[in-house]
């Protein structure tokens, strides 16, 4: 069996490499004469599989090790007879540690604290619902909007888009969709901008196409958000180096990039293709998954300081922003390979379960094992 595989897919060619031959490519220069001969391909965000792509290949099995399926055109897929998986959920407490630690860096910057402020989430699915779990240990009020939740389950927890307007903070965990009544292409446009509050914390984690550009520009400038932070961008790898000068914290499409996360992904496709094909499971995640290099962590403050300097520890959102910014030294043509490079270069980060933290005060104990720490 041959396997085509996007190189950035972590231990992807010593788990697969018992089912048969692994070629690896980068994601965004695989073409049909890459995946010609491969019966099956291993991708991420940045490959879009689609008829051109496949058109006159072998491929019978194809895999994202991601949450997100906007770059797979399953219609193509289904119509070959050819199987998919993806990785729902593999990153998804990944994303939400990554908000919970820019909402507390924000916080620890301007010396507020997030219990009692509102935070609204719309988009409310594996990675939506962790942030709501998080956000609550920190002692805020979540307001969730999910439309097609809504309509499945009748449940009036999800609240009209109206709502969240009236919220502190919005943060954004929705797939990017082009039609149907929950489109979400161009969501936060110049009219959702218009109805926020003015004061309010911006955060798209999903996709950039979630947020028009110019429309998000103009709500920094005329002082209708207090803040914005962005992990994904329109039209990447190219980003807008405007939109990122404007921005507190920028980083480049890594919110779900914990090593946890990324192998997590890996191993959920690595056992639908066994399933496929009636392999026996020779791997797990406990395979592959390294000792972390922070065991344990003592903090000596108390409440929501002592809960930032433990997730300082363990990841700085703002080393990620800068690593990014250089972007802006780079001629204008080498800007995408510069911020695939960010990507593919990423420094191993460790999720918060991994690491124990000895704290005295029993409010940060509280609030750390809430979002996810060892106590």
């Amino acid at each position: 069996m041959r396997i085509v595989a996007d190189e950035n897919i972590p231990y992807v060619r010593e788990a697969f490499s018992q089912l048969g031959d692994v070629c690896l490519s980068p994601g965004r220069k695989m073409t049909p004469e890459t995946v010609r001969d491969a019966e099956v391909l291993l991708v991420r965000s940045v490959t879009q599989v689609n008829e051109s792509l496949l058109d006159g290949s072998k491929v019978r099995f194809v895999g994202t090790a991601t949450i997100g399926t906007d770059h797979v055109d399953q219609a193509c897929l289904e119509e070959r007879g050819i199987r998919f998986v993806s990785a729902p959920g593999s990153n998804a407490n990944s994303v939400a540690e990554y908000i919970m630690t820019a909402l507390l860096t924000l916080a620890g910057h301007c010396g507020r604290t997030l219990a009692g402020r509102s935070l609204g989430i719309v988009g409310v699915g594996n990675v939506g619902g962790r942030v709501e779990k998080k956000a609550k240990a920190l002692g805020m009020e979540a307001v969730l909007n999910d439309p097609p939740l809504r309509r499945t389950t009748g449940d009036e927890k999800y609240r009209p888009i109206g709502e969240i307007f009236e919220t502190d903070i919005v943060t954004f965990h929705t797939p990017l969709t082009s039609i149907g009544i929950d489109k979400t292409y161009h969501l936060a446009g110049e009219a959702f901008f218009k109805a926020l509050k003015p004061g309010t914390i911006f955060i798209n984690s999903s996709r950039g196409g979630v947020h028009d550009t110019a429309s998000l520009k103009s709500a920094i400038d005329n002082g209708k958000l207090k803040a914005c932070v962005l992990d994904v961008w329109e039209d990447e790898p190219g980003i807008d180096v405007d939109l990122l000068k404007r921005v507190d914290f920028g980083t480049p499409h890594i919110a779900g990039y914990s090593y946890d996360g990324k192998v997590a992904g890996m191993i959920m496709i690595y056992e639908a293709l066994c399933g496929h094909f009636g392999i026996e499971v020779a791997n797990s995640i406990d395979d592959f998954l390294p000792r972390p290099a922070v065991e344990e962590v003592v903090v000596d403050g108390s409440g929501q300081a002592a809960v930032l300097e433990a997730v300082n520890t363990l990841y700085d959102i703002g080393r990620d922003d800068a690593m990014l910014r250089d972007v802006m030294g780079v001629e204008a043509g080498d800007r995408g390979k510069f911020f695939d490079g960010l990507r593919k270069g990423y420094h191993i980060r460790r999720e918060f379960q991994n690491t124990r933290v000895l704290a005295k005060d029993l409010e940060a104990k509280e609030i750390l094992a809430g979002v996810g720490f060892g106590i």
